[in-house]
């Protein structure tokens, strides 16, 4: 009976998955804003879990779909009492279970030192996935910018407790929304930009509903946001907050919570839109990597120039020129002893500097041509500290589920956390994000239009981290083509250092010019005010050594 059962599942489960005839695609895999307006319930529930289905159809391997994987996100807001949960656990029941996956916050004050949404990327959906977010990140932003409009004291007069609620100057949290938003909707775009996109559902009642079922006989989940709903005063200036968040954002759904049945209805058919709308976008963009791929294969010349679409209209992409510096590469010699004693010394500054952050987030990226003395710097960089100050991290080519993901969100990942039980705030960098406009680009592992949208999401990223308050230090180490063979050379003769040397390493020799050139572009288009970057090129990795520590040295003094 069971295996027979088992054997069911799996056969329908395969069935829904695999390619549909016209009409059912017409019927229940495209896009029709009029559609709740036609579809009975049974027809809904049909079109929600045959859109769940084929959104993970993309993430298969084996797929005979050539969709490109993509992801759903929905984020559920609003007020307390509206409805939101009935409508979540209405679609769970219509759609596969065990394909939506539902995480729940309700709101903290957002750490310091790191970006209001670090907290909430490792809740991101797989590629392929649906997931439903109560509260998210809007909630760490409604719950301070509540914290900021409304001051309570609590005073004592005679004897008796009562809570006084004293408001800020309607500017201070109106500004602290607005520059939280702005960054909000840059981290939102680059996930739509990488599979992930994104639901924003709001769920309203009036004032009147709210309070009746705050007294009703139901048992009440603990609030979102931690504020007291049964204070008129306290509702009166959260709508005053939303209006404001609502008016700056034009992306979110608006569902009336007054009759949950219909709420969870409107709820359930906005999700089978936003399924439907993220399979037409995946196999837009899965056509135009298709055609970007015959353009290059016709193309004689693939790194010096590429044009990719933005919309109708062609954008060219137009290489820098090669700065000297990565081209004229010093050969010091610096005297050993001279070395131990200025290694000594600045080791024992940078050490005092980083004791005296007073807990500020600290991240080191370190890039550069193979054998260029990354390992060695950073061996130098920590060798005064203690292992539990910091953390580091040799980046390379990406796990699968990884691939699942938006670009980024593996270094998201890795990025210091408050929340971490680790004493560390330091993350060390050997290799980065930066891999998709260097390897990715070079070796064809990146489409035109990622590699080229990568430099403005990297500067977004490393602003985001600046802002709240990260230190971001990058270097670029480069050295010659000549120096290159003779440390490769060093390292096939010594056995403990052999495992440095890959078959990549040999074969990227031959795309020396590539790799400079995309360096080239790399620091034109990333060097920023917030994060910009300290490029050493020597031969002599003695005096590499000394340049990284005096960088890191300069950059503490002047940020801490």
């Amino acid at each position: 009976m069971s295996k027979k059962n088992n054997k069911t599942d799996i056969k329908s489960a395969k069935d829904t998955s695999a390619p549909f005839n016209e009409q059912v695609v017409e019927q229940y895999l495209m896009p029709n804003p009029l559609s709740k307006f036609s579809m009975d319930e049974d027809t809904l529930r049909l079109a929600l879990v045959t859109a769940q289905f084929a959104l993970r159809a993309t993430r298969q391997p084996a797929a005979p779909s050539t969709d490109k994987a993509v992801g759903l996100l929905v984020l559920v807001n609003g007020m307390e009492q509206a409805g939101k949960g009935t409508a979540v656990t209405q679609l769970r029941q219509w759609v596969d279970p065990r394909l939506l996956k539902v995480e729940a916050t309700i709101g903290y004050c957002p750490l310091a030192h790191q970006p209001i949404w670090q907290t909430h990327t490792k809740a991101m959906p797989r590629h392929g996935d649906v997931m439903v977010y109560f509260g998210n990140w809007y909630a760490d932003l409604l719950y301070n910018v509540m914290r900021m409009a409304t001051l309570e004291r609590e005073k004592s007069a005679k004897g008796k407790k009562h809570t006084d609620i004293e408001a800020l100057p309607i500017g201070q949290w109106q500004d602290y929304l607005r520059q939280q938003l702005v960054e909000l909707q840059a981290f939102e775009q680059d996930l739509v930009a990488n599979q992930t996109k994104l639901l924003k559902c709001w769920f309203h009642v009036d004032i009147e509903t709210l309070q009746a079922r705050l007294n009703d006989d139901e048992p009440d989940p603990k609030f979102l946001y931690q504020i007291d709903w049964h204070d008129a005063a306290i509702v009166a200036k959260f709508n005053e907050v939303a209006a404001s968040l609502l008016h700056q954002q034009g992306d979110w759904i608006i569902i009336d919570g007054a009759d949950k049945s219909q709420a969870a209805m409107h709820f359930c058919h906005e999700v089978l839109h936003a399924m439907q709308t993220a399979l037409v976008s995946s196999r837009v963009e899965s056509r135009a990597e298709s055609d970007q791929a015959q353009d290059s294969n016709d193309s004689h010349d693939t790194h010096n120039t590429h044009d990719h679409q933005v919309g109708s209209q062609a954008v060219k992409f137009e290489p820098v020129k090669i700065p000297k510096v990565l081209t004229d590469i010093d050969d010091s010699d610096i005297d050993k002893s001279d070395y131990n004693d200025a290694l000594a010394k600045k080791q024992s500054r940078l050490a005092e500097l980083l004791r005296a952050r007073q807990g500020q987030h600290v991240v080191f990226a370190f890039e550069g041509m193979d054998a260029a003395g990354k390992g060695g710097a950073i061996k130098r960089l920590v060798a005064p500290l203690d292992p539990r100050e910091y953390q580091i991290y040799n980046i390379g080519a990406p796990m699968l589920y990884e691939l699942q993901h938006p670009y980024l969100w593996r270094f998201w990942q890795k990025l210091p956390n408050e929340q971490t039980d680790r004493i560390s705030r330091v993350g060390i960098f050997d290799r980065t994000w930066y891999g998709r406009v260097l390897v990715e680009r070079i070796e064809g592992f990146a489409t035109d239009d990622e590699w080229q949208r990568a430099y403005d999401e990297i500067n977004r990223f490393e602003t985001a981290l600046v802002a709240s308050g990260t230190l971001v230090i990058k270097y670029w180490l480069a050295i010659d083509k000549k120096e290159q063979l003779k440390r490769f050379e060093a390292r096939e003769e010594t056995a403990y250092k052999q495992f440095k040397l890959t078959d990549d390493d040999w074969r990227n020799r031959d795309k020396w010019s590539d790799y400079v050139q995309a360096a080239a572009d790399m620091l034109a288009r990333t060097d920023t005010k917030d994060a910009p970057w300290c490029v050493i090129a020597n031969n002599d990795k003695r005096q590499v050594r000394l340049e990284v520590l005096d960088h890191a040295i300069e950059q503490l003094s002047i940020n801490l």
